[in-house]
C-alpha cells in the first residue's frame, strides 16, 4: 500500500467522521420510518438504526466498496488481493462492525479485527 494518497491506509479523522455519517442518516431513516419511538421506546423499535446501519453498511460496502460515510468521506473498503469486496465478504464485515468491538481492535496498520480476519483495509479514495 502507498503511504500517502489514493489507496493509502484512511486517516482516524475519515474514518471516525464515516461512521458518525453513517450513524446520523440511519438514525434519520429510523425515526422517518418508525418514529420517535426508535428513539423512547422499548423492544425492537430500538434496534432499527443499527439494523439500517447494518444492511446499508453491507449492501453498498459490496456495491460501491464503502458505506454512505465513506463513500462521502472519500474512503472505501478494498481486499488485500485486489479482488472486489463482493457480498461475501460485505455482509460478515458489517456484521463484525456492528457488534463494535472487532472495530475496536486495531492493529499498527489501522486494520481493525474485522479487517484482519476478512482481508480488507480502509483506503483513501483521493
Amino acid at each position: 500500500m502507498p503511504r500517502e494518497g489514493r489507496g493509502s491506509s484512511a486517516s482516524w479523522r475519515s474514518r471516525i467522521a464515516a461512521i458518525l455519517l453513517d450513524w446520523f442518516a440511519c438514525m434519520l431513516i429510523s425515526v422517518g420510518v418508525f418514529g420517535d419511538v426508535v428513539l423512547t421506546g422499548d423492544g425492537w423499535p430500538k434496534f432499527m438504526p443499527l439494523t439500517i446501519f447494518f444492511v446499508e453498511s453491507a449492501v453498498l460496502s459490496a456495491l460501491a466498496g464503502g458505506s454512505f460515510g465513506q463513500l462521502v468521506c472519500r474512503i472505501g473498503i478494498a481486499r488485500l488481493d485486489h479482488q472486489p469486496l463482493g457480498f461475501l465478504r460485505a455482509v460478515p464485515r458489517a456484521l463484525l462492525v456492528s457488534l463494535a468491538l472487532p472495530a475496536l481492535i486495531v492493529d499498527g496498520d489501522r486494520r481493525g479485527l474485522h479487517d484482519l480476519v476478512l482481508g480488507t483495509v480502509v483506503v483513501n479514495r483521493r
